[in-house]
């Protein structure tokens, strides 16, 4: 299996983009797709308060597995089910069934509702996934493990540690599985795991679960291509190289694993953007696929994105790009080399505006005209030009994102630069 993990818990894209990039995503050699919904998913009835406002609908589930289907993409949902469950955990409805009052990273194991609300969350996932013969449970970074009143009194009663406790709960999660949906495989994380002897994972016979290695080694090579590279949360630059993974061949035991996300926990700032990261995935997926980045591999993937030539250490590709968001990708690339330093050049070393359109002269309103005409409209051009691509790059995003994530993008990544200079313009005026 060639998983290309979707993570879902912050820019998710519209239905219609996912429509444009199966097909590309088959063709670089994807067999899978691992999609973690969180709150995209259209939850019902008690589960309802877990839907995003801009979840997917049960037709768009539906779609979105049609669309699968017809490019050869075996879908497999992913339903965290002990940690990275902030978006279950925020709601003062579920806060009693955290593990640590405070934080809302990880379930509360001893508590009978947490198990009871995991089997509705998995019904009803598992119910619209009828086709797919895999469940992912992540089950990864359960964070706070046994620091809760709970787990220490549980620890103590038992003379248990945390490796124990966690395999009680995923047994108790396999168990509903197994018992419900006969025949269903299941995925999981496997760096909990690994904290856990031999010896303790044996005795417990944990069953069907086929455990993907998350960051680090594992003997069992099932493979998730990393969505966009490896780069540090909030970092926008687009980049074209399988940075930190190692790519293993049919009987290889991992050695490391790159995993990055849209979003690194619901609580923080988006991170890259699925169309920016496109050709990274295709490396990465390339290189899978061929068992090394050769000359050959790297043919292939420039002609399937439209791109003339990559440098990978530059992590740059040239030409125009041929593939579902590459103007989003030359457009973002434009807001990280020039937004900023551009704006930043005509308001800092600008001798005229530090001289005479000072901080002080805007605040109290008051100017020499022939001192302002010097500078303004250098900088009148400037703002219409930058205006005017944003309003486009606006327009591109929306096409591929909800609007509440454009927001967010915009917030992060232009309106700190560009509203300095809206400011200026403004007062200028």
């Amino acid at each position: 299996m060639r998983l290309v993990h979707l993570d879902l818990k912050g820019a998710a894209p519209r239905v219609s983009y996912l429509e444009q990039v199966f097909p590309l995503l088959s063709q670089l050699g994807a067999n899978g797709i691992l999609i973690e919904y969180e709150d995209m998913f259209p939850f019902k009835g008690e589960l309802e308060i877990l839907k995003s406002p801009y979840a997917y609908s049960e037709e768009d589930i539906e779609r979105i597995q049609q669309l699968a289907e017809l490019h050869r993409l075996e879908v497999v949902p992913l339903v965290q089910t002990f940690g990275h469950v902030e978006f279950i955990l925020k709601h003062e409805k579920y806060q009693h069934l955290r593990e640590v009052e405070r934080f809302p990273n990880s379930f509360n194991p001893h508590v009978p509702d947490t198990l009871a609300l995991l089997k509705s969350i998995l019904s009803q996932v598992i119910e619209k996934h009828r086709r797919s013969t895999w469940i992912h449970i992540g089950a990864d970074e359960v964070f706070h493990l046994g620091e809760g009143v709970d787990s220490k009194n549980w620890m103590s009663r038992n003379k248990g540690d945390t490796g124990t406790m966690y395999l009680k709960h995923i047994k108790e999660v396999l168990g509903f599985i197994a018992t419900q949906y006969w025949g269903l495989r299941v995925l999981m994380w496997d760096d909990m795991l690994r904290k856990i002897s031999v010896g303790a994972l044996r005795g417990e016979r944990m069953g069907t679960a086929a455990v993907a290695p998350e960051q680090g080694v594992s003997a069992v090579p099932i493979y998730v291509a990393a969505l966009t590279g490896v780069m540090p949360s909030a970092q926008q630059e687009p980049v074209s190289g399988p940075v930190g993974t190692q790519v293993l061949g049919e009987h290889e035991e991992p050695q490391a694993s790159s995993c990055c996300w849209h979003q690194y926990d619901h609580y923080s700032v988006l991170c890259e953007l699925l169309p920016v990261g496109i050709p990274s995935l295709a490396v990465c997926l390339q290189t899978l696929v061929n068992g090394g980045f050769t000359e050959e591999t790297k043919r292939k993937v420039l002609d399937a994105l439209g791109f003339q030539s990559m440098q990978l250490e530059q992590s740059t590709c040239e030409g125009r790009g041929a593939f579902p968001g590459a103007e989003i990708y030359h457009m973002v690339e434009q807001v990280n080399g020039h937004l900023k330093e551009s704006i930043l050049k005509a308001l800092e070393e600008e001798s005229a505006i530090k001289g005479w359109f000072s901080p002080y002269h805007r605040k109290r309103q008051f100017g020499n005209p022939r001192n302002m005409e010097s500078f303004g409209s250098k900088v009148l051009k400037l703002h219409e030009d930058w205006e005017g691509f944003i309003r486009d790059l606006h327009t591109h995003l929306e096409r591929v994102y909800f609007p509440d994530t454009v927001e967010e993008w915009m917030e992060e990544n232009v309106n700190p630069y560009l509203d300095q200079l809206r400011d200026l313009v403004r007062d200028y005026q």
